[in-house]
C-alpha cells in the first residue's frame, strides 16, 4: 500500500449558540473545522481533523510510503519542519496526517483503532465542557441539563473575568449535576484560558475553594511558565491541568521537571502519535493524561489503550456538518463503535450543500488573546469578554466568497 495524495476540506461546528472562553466567544456558534484526506493506491482513505499550514512541505515526507508505518512516518513529518519548527498550526498538520494514517492502518486491518492500539474497553470516561463564557445563567443551567441527561457528572467552566461570577456559576452547574445524579459530589473544573497571572490565580482559586472543591484549575497562568504553575499549584488546594497548547515533549520536559503539572493535556489536534507518546512521558511520573478538543476522536481510541487516562473533554453532543462518527454517549462515557479506523465518515455533499462558512474574526476571537489580559485590575463587566457581548450578523454571500474554496485536491504519483 502507498499515500498517493491527499485533500483538505472545511466544515464547520454549529453549536447554535455563542461559545468562547475569556479570550473570546464567537457570538454565531459557527466554527470551522478543517479537515484533511489522505488517499492510497488501494482506495483506502484515513480522515485526520485540524490544519493544513505548510501542508505540501510536510506531505513530501509521507508522499509514495506505506502509510502503515505510523509512528516511523511521524517523525520524518518532525524532521521535515526542521529548520523552521513544528509549533502551533504546522505541528497541528502533523497530527491532522498522522491521525489519517493510523485511520488507514486499522481500516487496512479490519479493526476499530481502539482495538489496533490494544484497548480492551471501549468506554472512555468523560466530562462536559460547553465553552459556556458568553451564556447567561439560564442558559448555563439549561446547557448542562442536557449534558446531565447523557449521565455526565463532571463538569468544567469557562471564566477567569469575574471570580463572583464563577463561583456562582459553578455553583449552578453543580447543583444541576447534584440533582440529575440524585445525590453524590460532582466534579468541577475551571478553565481560564491564561487570563492571570501568578497571584490573580492563587487568590482567585482560594476564594472559590472557600465553597467548592475544584478538582483542577487549567491553565491559570502562561503555558511555558513552569515555575508560575508550580507556585500556584503549591498555594491553592485544587490540581493544575496544563498541556493542550504544547507541542512537543521538549516543551512538557521543563514543566514536569519543575512539578508545576498535576493533569496532563493533549489536544486532540495534535494527533494520536503525540498523544500516545505524551502519555508514556506522563506516566514515567505518575501523572494522569486527559484529551481536550471537541469530538477528539482519535485520541478517544488511543485512550483506551494506555493506563494513565483520567478523563475526556466532551464539547458538542453533535458531530461537525457533514460528518458522522462512530461512538455515542451514555452514563458518563463515549462508547466507541466497531467500525474499521476512526469510525469517521466524511459526506462532502452535505458539506458543500449546506454552505456554511465562520465569519472572520480577525481580532476578536477566542483564538487571539487580549491586550489586557493578565493586566485586569477590575472584573469584567458582565464576566464576559467585553468586545463580543452581541450577536453578530449572518455572513453576507460576500463574505463568503472571502474564503479558500474546499475540495482541494492534490495528487502525486507514487514512486
Amino acid at each position: 500500500m502507498r499515500i498517493t495524495g491527499y485533500r483538505t476540506l472545511t466544515t464547520v461546528q454549529e453549536w447554535g449558540r455563542p461559545v468562547g472562553d475569556a479570550n473570546g466567544v464567537f457570538a454565531d456558534g459557527v466554527v470551522p473545522v478543517p479537515i484533511v484526506v489522505v488517499d492510497t493506491d488501494e482506495g483506502i482513505r484515513g480522515v485526520g481533523i485540524g490544519p493544513s499550514v505548510e501542508i505540501e512541505r510536510i506531505f513530501a515526507a509521507i508522499d509514495g510510503e506505506d502509510p502503515r508505518a505510523v509512528t516511523t512516518l511521524y517523525d520524518r513529518m518532525l524532521r521535515h519542519t526542521f529548520k523552521a519548527g513544528h509549533a502551533g498550526p504546522v505541528f497541528g498538520t502533523i497530527g491532522a496526517l498522522d491521525t489519517a494514517l493510523w485511520d488507514i492502518k486499522a481500516q487496512a486491518a479490519g479493526e476499530p483503532l481502539w482495538r489496533l492500539l490494544g484497548g480492551r474497553d471501549r468506554r472512555v470516561p468523560a466530562y462536559a465542557s460547553g465553552l459556556d463564557i458568553g451564556l447567561t445563567d439560564d442558559e448555563l443551567v439549561v446547557t448542562y441539563q442536557e449534558y446531565a441527561q447523557y449521565g455526565l457528572r463532571a463538569a468544567k467552566l469557562k471564566g477567569g473575568l469575574d471570580i463572583e461570577r464563577d463561583r456562582r456559576r459553578l455553583c449552578l452547574i453543580r447543583d444541576v449535576l447534584t440533582e440529575a445524579g440524585r445525590g453524590g459530589r460532582p466534579g468541577l473544573m475551571l478553565d481560564v484560558n491564561e487570563a492571570w497571572t501568578r497571584k490573580q490565580a492563587v487568590r482567585h482559586v482560594s476564594e472559590i475553594e472557600r465553597v467548592l472543591d475544584l478538582i483542577w484549575i487549567e491553565e491559570p497562568v502562561r503555558r511555558w511558565d513552569a515555575e508560575g504553575l508550580a507556585t500556584v499549584g503549591r498555594g491553592i488546594r485544587a490540581s493544575v491541568a496544563t498541556g493542550e497548547n504544547l507541542t512537543g515533549l521538549e516543551q512538557y520536559r521543563p514543566l514536569i521537571a519543575a512539578g508545576a503539572v498535576d493533569i496532563v493535556q493533549t489536544a486532540a489536534v495534535w494527533g494520536v502519535t503525540h498523544f500516545l507518546r505524551a502519555s508514556a512521558l506522563a506516566h514515567a511520573h505518575d501523572l494522569p493524561i486527559s484529551p481536550i478538543g471537541n469530538s477528539p476522536v482519535g485520541l478517544l481510541h488511543a485512550a483506551t489503550s494506555v493506563p494513565n487516562h483520567l478523563t475526556s473533554e466532551l464539547q458538542d453532543l453533535r458531530p461537525p456538518v457533514g460528518l458522522t462518527v462512530d461512538l455515542h454517549v451514555e452514563d458518563g462515557a463515549f462508547v466507541l463503535g466497531d467500525s474499521p479506523g476512526l469510525g469517521i465518515h466524511v459526506d462532502e455533499r452535505v458539506i458543500a450543500a449546506a454552505g456554511r462558512r465562520p465569519q472572520a474574526h480577525p481580532g476578536d476571537s477566542p483564538n487571539v488573546r487580549p491586550e489586557q489580559a493578565g493586566r485586569r485590575l477590575l472584573a469584567e463587566a458582565d464576566g464576559v469578554p467585553p468586545h463580543r457581548r452581541w450577536p453578530v450578523a449572518a455572513p453576507t454571500p460576500a463574505s463568503r466568497d472571502n474564503h479558500e474554496p474546499d475540495g482541494q485536491i492534490h495528487r502525486t504519483v507514487a514512486s
